[in-house]
């Protein structure tokens, strides 16, 4: 998303670290006098009745994802733009609908999606969903939160492996993707797991994302925000819309994003084929639509698809888009409307849907500890109970790729000395991937491996990931010395990330020299660990006998290191049958 350019746009919402924003609360009386807070009422009347009561000017400031209180009618502040796309996160200080600056200061962050997705495990997957929104809604609860609506699971299909964000996705299935969003989406909205019906309030509001066609960042000269996805009508039908089709009538989502691209010519949030006739119409979606951010300018400004500024309102609102991450539907909705471009109709149907969201997360039922969700505490931020889960996830999605001769695991015992060489070898922060949030614990590969061997030597052996400079004869040396190493290489998010893709598959720099040149001299063959999220090509180490073992790791979160050692010493083993599996 356009973070820098957004960091001007977007109004911080004060919260009161002791009282969360709920409307209809008993301490304003005048709320009595409004059916929109008549909590027997249909939520449909509910909100019928309170568009009825907006003015023409409060109800355009309301199509934005800051969206400002409304205090003559008791209505809090709220915020649409939060993620949590493996962890309730703060990102890059512009996810303004969650704060880390009261008593929580972390969340739970599991592993990122392409590694949990390779356990295959789709209770799993709906467990991590769960634990999220359960420790969202303790983090709103506690007042460090205007907003419960979170932007993800991440669902496009990773077609081309040189894309930035495929670490977020699910992989390239289309009905593995679809079984995960299911999975993800039943959980964190508090839906009972297994396709049991999804009750009217919401734990927390999930958005399937990115509505569709979209799986390119930056690539040679070509960005997200003018590509063109010329796709078959075979090739949507069969790949790109059965995960989002799949998150909608299976998961109840409660929320869809629209794309920056175009698909067959005609920007995503301006489609109504697909926002309205298919989305709503065809799947039966019952929920809010939301622009990715600055989207609707991008139609205008970028894509040259409108011919004004109201243009591009009038477009994305007929289409059945209903709020816009961004400014321009606050700026120029208005002036749409005098000019006859857009009619007042579409701006109501967009608030009945924005506001029947926001009921649904029990926001207008007045005091929150008589909700369904309302006594959830901080004590279940950061539990042990989700801690754990974090380790399981990371254990269950690490792959061993290759072991040649049993090397794995290595023994406690008659392992005196290691070598940990690598750039990812002692970087926490690496071990997240993207959107990522302030994590529980924080560990490095390093520092668990030292716990199981005491002579532990550890290099760098790059400068960082890009490994333009390497020091490969001060590992080769460290190799000569030791019984065993452990090489942590890769990938971080300098080399795949959003706006970011990569021009080849191969290891950075000096990488794959270093590898070689450390297996060549050390006494028994190499343990080759990968942190990365899209895939390399290690293909010359898969003959070389001096690389014993090979972990994929993908980037597998706060317990991640955890996991990492107990699957090279054995405590745990990865091979191990599930019975939850897809």
């Amino acid at each position: 998303m356009r973070f820098l350019l957004l960091l001007f746009l977007f109004t911080l919402i004060t919260v009161d670290s002791a009282h969360p924003p709920y409307a209809c609360d008993s301490s304003n009386p005048s709320t009595k006098l409004y059916l929109f807070c008549n909590t027997t009422l249909p939520i449909s009347q509910r909100v019928q009745d309170l568009v009825s009561h907006l003015t023409l000017d409060e109800k355009v400031t309301q199509l934005v994802n800051s969206a400002p209180p409304i205090p003559r009618l008791g209505i809090p502040g709220y915020e649409w733009w939060s993620e949590a796309l493996h962890g309730v996160a703060e990102v890059a200080n512009v996810s303004q609908g969650i704060h880390f600056n009261g008593t929580i200061k972390a969340a739970t962050s599991f592993p990122q999606v392409i590694l949990t997705a390779a356990s295959f495990d789709t209770k799993l997957w709906y467990r991590i969903g769960q634990a999220i929104g359960t420790e969202a809604r303790a983090i709103y609860n506690a007042g460090q939160a205007t907003g419960m609506t979170f932007w993800a699971p991440n669902i496009n299909i990773y077609r081309d492996p040189r894309w930035g964000r495929g670490q977020e996705t699910p992989g390239e299935d289309p009905l593995m993707v679809g079984t995960y969003a299911v999975s993800f989406v039943r959980g964190i909205q508090g839906d009972s797991y297994g396709g049991g019906k999804l009750g009217e309030q919401l734990q927390a509001s999930a958005c399937c994302k990115h509505f569709t066609g979209y799986d390119l960042d930056n690539w040679n000269r070509v960005n997200r925000f003018v590509f063109d996805a010329h796709v078959t009508l075979q090739d949507l039908t069969d790949t790109y819309q059965p995960p989002f089709r799949s998150c909608i009538q299976e998961g109840k989502a409660s929320g869809i994003m629209c794309a920056y691209n175009r698909l067959n010519g005609v920007p995503n949030c301006a489609n109504h084929n697909l926002l309205s006739e298919t989305a709503r119409g065809e799947w039966g979606f019952n929920g809010y639509i939301t622009s990715d951010c600055d989207a609707v300018s991008i139609i205008y400004e970028d894509q040259h698809y409108a011919k004004s500024p109201e243009d591009a309102v009038a477009d994305v609102l007929k289409a059945g888009m209903d709020v816009n991450c961004g400014s321009y539907l606050r700026n120029h909705t208005k002036s749409a409307i005098k000019q006859k471009k857009l009619p007042e109709s579409e701006v109501d149907r967009a608030l009945q849907n924005l506001f029947s969201t926001r009921m649904r997360l029990g926001l207008f039922n007045g005091n929150p500890t008589s909700q369904p969700f309302g006594k959830i505490g901080p004590e279940q931020v950061c539990s042990r109970k989700h801690q754990d889960l974090a380790l399981e996830a990371a254990r269950d999605g690490i792959v061993l790729l290759k072991n040649y001769l049993k090397l794995l695991p290595l023994s406690k015992l008659k392992t005196r000395s290691l070598a940990v060489i690598g750039p990812n070898a002692n970087v926490a922060h690496t071990l997240q991937g993207n959107y990522e949030g302030p994590p529980c614990k924080s560990v490095t590969p390093l520092q668990v491996l030292q716990s199981y061997i005491k002579t532990t030597r550890y290099h760098p052996g790059c400068n960082n990931v890009t490994c333009s400079s390497a020091s490969i004869k001060e590992a080769v040396k460290i190799a000569k010395e030791v019984d065993q190493v452990v090489l942590v290489m890769g990938l971080d998010q300098t080399q795949e990330r959003e706006d970011y893709d990569r021009v080849d598959l191969v290891l950075p720099g000096k990488q794959q020299s270093l590898i070689t040149s450390v297996a060549e001299v050390a006494k028994k063959p190499v343990v080759l660990v990968l942190l990365c999220g899209g895939p390399v090509d290690i293909s010359f180490a898969k003959y070389d006998q001096n690389i014993g073992s090979i972990l994929w790791t993908g980037y597998p979160g706060e317990a991640g290191a955890i996991a990492l050692a107990e699957i090279i010493f054995g405590d745990y083993n990865p091979g191990k049958l599930n019975s939850q599996s897809l």
